[in-house]
């Protein structure tokens, strides 16, 4: 599989030496560094051995932390404005894909040679950072094409909520369509997601499909709510309180696009989500599983889609 990472998206990353191995990572100034271990600080190697012995032991270096209503609120404000800005893209001929602005066409040569394009986006307000305390934003947006494939099959897959824990496994663990009502949805989903850290939480999901013209079609989908299990899959488990735990995934909006067109379809997907900051000392052990994952989810979803439209 091959992915082409849009300019300067090639790519936020840093490298980070973690107990002897590299840790692949993401880096808001977009430049490289490799640290090296004869570099590192005496003080960062303790932490690191530190937290890496409490893996290994079982025991948690990570706290709990409470999501606060300010860092709800900023989220929901970046949202907001995220919709006042793309929202009009979906009703102007020719703009509905993000690879159809101005400089983008070495994007669609690429995805019509089976690349996959990811980039990271960042919303502002005339021209400022949006400001989020106690927490850190992932927007990125990736596309696929799949020839031969038809808008109204990619749109089924989607929908097909049941067969998610199927599709797109070990990433999805379970899932299980509550209810629909037209073209609105409701539907469970259990994470999976391993990173040094594992992380599994509960998901529940409203997901709204419009279908604008016959060659196209889009959804909203909003989590309703998250919650992060303690000993999955044991006698043991059971779920954190909402919003009182390790913060690894608070909110998650996805948005979809389908474009038939050129032999087949486009099939784009913009995900926003909110998870906390890395809390001081353990950066490098949190930092990669914040700000990687994102990426990588986006990547894996929208591989296994083409992969399961292709079956068709």
């Amino acid at each position: 599989m091959v992915i082409r990472l849009a300019a300067a998206d090639a790519d936020n990353v840093e490298w980070v030496m973690f107990a002897g191995f590299h840790v692949r990572t993401g880096d808001d100034s977009g430049r490289f560094s490799h640290w090296k271990r004869d570099t590192m600080t005496a003080r960062l190697r303790i932490v690191c051995w530190v937290a890496l012995a409490a893996i290994v032991a079982g025991t948690p270096p990570i706290s709990a932390i409470t999501l606060a209503p300010r860092t709800v609120e900023a989220f929901e404000r970046y949202v907001a404005e995220t919709h006042r800005q793309s929202d009009p893209s979906l009703t102007v001929p020719g703009r509905f894909l993000w690879v159809d602005a101005e400089g983008r066409a070495k994007d669609l040569v690429a995805l019509r040679a089976g690349e996959l394009v990811i980039s990271r986006l960042e919303t502002k307000i005339d021209g400022k950072k949006i400001d989020v305390p106690d927490g850190l934003i992932h927007h990125w947006v990736g596309l696929a094409f799949v020839p031969a494939v038809t808008v109204d099959q990619a749109v089924r897959l989607l929908q097909d909520y049941d067969a998610h824990g199927e599709v797109y496994k070990p990433n999805v663990a379970r899932s299980r369509l509550i209810e629909r009502d037209g073209d609105v949805f409701r539907m469970y989903l259990r994470f999976y997601t391993k990173k040094v850290l594992t992380v599994v939480v509960n998901s529940e999901h409203e997901a709204r499909f419009t279908r604008p013209a016959p060659d196209r079609a889009y959804s909203r989908i909003v989590s309703t709510r998250i919650a992060e299990v303690e000993n999955p899959d044991t006698p043991e488990e059971k779920e954190k309180p909402v919003g009182r735990d390790g913060g690894y995934l608070w909110r998650l909006n996805s948005y979809w696009r389908f474009l038939e067109r050129d032999g087949g379809t486009y099939v784009q997907c913009e995900s926003i989500t909110l998870t906390r900051t890395a809390p001081f000392g353990l950066g490098v052990i949190i930092r990669p599983f914040i700000t990687g994952i994102p990426r990588e989810t986006l990547t894996f979803t929208l591989e296994r889609t083409r992969a399961a439209l292709s079956r068709h």
